[in-house]
C-alpha cells in the first residue's frame, strides 16, 4: 500500500478567473467574482447577485479546445478547461502512462441544459438540439465529456452528494491509490448554474441579496456561484521526479443526517469529518496553519461548523477565511475549488481574506482574516465542504517534507 498521495498539478475556473494564474491576480487585488446574472434569463436578474464565469458557452467552447459545432453542456466546458489546466499543470503527456483515473463531482449535471428543453422533449415530433441535451441531464455525462477530452479510460466515476461532492472525490481517489488500484487520479469537480438551483435556494430563504459575509454577526445568506476546479494526485512511484506541489495527508467524511438541506446546529457532522481526516494524517488540530472553511454566509451553516470548529480547536483556532465571498457557493464543485485554493496557499505562503466581515459572531471564540496576508508559515491547511443531507467531509493538505 502506497503511504503518501501527492499532488502534482491543478485547474481552476470560476467567477474570479479562468485559470490559475487569473485567479492568483484576483486574490491579490482583492476582486470578489459576485455581481449579476448574465448567462441565465432569470426573472432573478438583477435582484439575486451571482458569482458567474464571464465567458459565454461559445467562448467556452473555444476556450476548452473545441470548434463551434462541438457541442456540450456548461458544466462539462467548465470541467474540460480545469481539467486540462490540471493535466497540463502536472506534466503529464502521455495520460496512459500509468494507470490513471478520473473522478468528478457536480450536483447539477447538465441541468443548466435540459431545464430550457424540456418542452421539446415532450413534443414528440420535434427534433433538435434535444436529441443530445436530453442525455447531458445525469451527473456522469459530465464526467464522461472531461474523460474523452483528456484521454482517460482506465477509471470513470462520479459523485453527486450535494456540496461535499468534489471533497469526496478527492478522498476516493486518495483511497484508490492508496489501496493500489490506481496510481494517478483527475480529482474534483465542476457545476454551473441554473435557474433551477437559483429558484431552488431561493425558496429555501438563503440567499443574499448583497454580497454574502461569511460568519458575520448581521449574515444573510449565500451566494451562488459556478466553476470547476482540479487537481492530480499520484502515488509515490508516479510522482517520481515530478515537482511535488503538496501532499494529501488527510481526509474524513461523516454524515449527522439531521436534516435534508439544513446543518445540524452542533456540528456533529463537521465534527467527526474533521475528527477522522486528523486521524488518517497523523496530524494534531494544533498542527494546522490555516483553515478553509466552508463558509457559506447562511444563519445555521456558519453557526453549526463555527460550533465544531472551538470544538475541535478547543476554542484556539488558527487563520480561518471562507473565500466564497470571492467565487460564489459553487455547490458541487467548491470541494474542488477550495482544494486548489489551498494549495496554493501552501505554494505562496499566503491567506485569503474573508471579504464583507464586519460583526463577529458572539456564539464563537474566532473571527475570520480579515486582510490578504502574505510571507505567512503555512505548512498544514484544513478544507471543509458540507452538504445538504449532513454529508460533511474535511481535507488536509500538507507541505512535502
Amino acid at each position: 500500500m502506497d503511504k503518501k498521495v501527492y499532488v502534482t498539478g491543478i485547474g481552476i475556473i470560476s467567477a474570479i478567473g479562468d485559470n490559475v494564474a487569473e485567479t492568483l491576480a484576483s486574490f491579490n487585488s482583492l476582486e470578489s467574482g459576485v455581481g449579476q446574472l448574465e448567462h441565465i434569463a432569470s426573472r432573478h436578474r438583477g435582484e439575486i447577485p451571482v458569482a458567474e464565469v464571464k465567458a459565454s458557452n461559445e467562448k467556452l467552447t473555444s476556450m476548452a479546445g473545441f470548434s463551434s459545432d462541438y457541442k456540450n453542456t456548461r458544466t462539462a466546458l467548465l470541467g474540460i478547461i480545469a481539467a486540462k489546466e490540471a493535466v497540463k499543470s502536472a506534466g503529464i503527456t502521455n495520460i496512459r502512462e500509468f494507470r490513471t483515473g478520473l473522478i468528478s463531482a457536480t450536483s447539477v449535471g447538465g441541468m443548466g441544459m435540459t431545464e430550457n428543453l424540456w418542452m421539446d422533449y415532450l413534443d414528440t415530433t420535434k427534433s433538435g438540439d434535444w436529441l443530445r441535451y436530453i442525455e447531458s441531464h445525469e451527473c456522469g455525462d459530465s464526467t464522461e465529456a472531461i474523460a474523452d477530452s483528456i484521454g482517460v479510460k482506465d477509471f470513470l466515476s462520479t459523485i453527486s452528494t450535494a456540496c461535499s461532492s468534489s471533497a469526496n472525490s478527492i478522498m476516493l481517489g486518495a483511497r484508490m491509490i492508496k489501496q493500489g488500484l490506481l496510481d494517478r487520479v483527475i480529482v474534483g469537480g465542476t457545476d454551473s448554474l441554473s435557474k433551477f438551483t437559483i429558484n431552488g435556494f431561493n425558496t429555501l430563504m438563503i440567499l443574499d441579496r448583497e454580497h454574502c459575509k461569511p460568519f458575520d454577526g448581521q449574515r444573510k445568506g449565500l451566494n451562488l456561484g459556478e466553476g470547476a476546479g482540479f487537481i492530480v494526485i499520484e502515488s509515490e512511484a508516479a510522482a517520481k521526479g515530478k515537482e511535488i506541489l503538496c501532499e494529501l495527508t488527510g481526509y474524513g467524511n461523516a454524515n449527522d443526517a439531521y436534516h435534508q438541506t439544513a446543518s445540524s446546529p452542533d456540528g456533529a457532522g463537521a465534527y467527526l469529518a474533521m475528527e477522522k481526516a486528523f486521524s488518517v494524517s497523523g496530524l494534531k488540530p494544533a498542527d494546522i496553519s490555516y483553515i478553509n472553511a466552508h463558509g457559506t454566509g447562511t444563519e445555521i451553516n456558519d453557526l453549526s461548523e463555527g460550533t465544531a470548529l472551538d470544538r475541535m480547536f478547543d476554542k484556539k483556532v488558527p487563520m480561518i477565511s471562507s473565500t466564497k465571498p470571492f467565487t460564489g457557493h459553487t455547490l458541487g464543485a467548491c470541494g474542488g475549488i477550495e482544494a486548489v485554493f489551498s494549495i496554493l496557499a501552501i505554494q505562496h505562503n499566503m491567506v485569503y481574506p474573508s471579504l464583507n466581515h464586519v460583526h463577529p459572531m458572539p456564539e464563537l471564540s474566532f473571527t475570520p482574516v480579515k486582510e490578504l496576508k502574505k510571507n505567512q508559515q503555512i505548512d498544514h491547511v484544513l478544507s471543509n465542504s458540507f452538504g445538504f443531507g449532513g454529508n460533511t467531509s474535511a481535507l488536509i493538505f500538507s507541505r512535502k517534507k
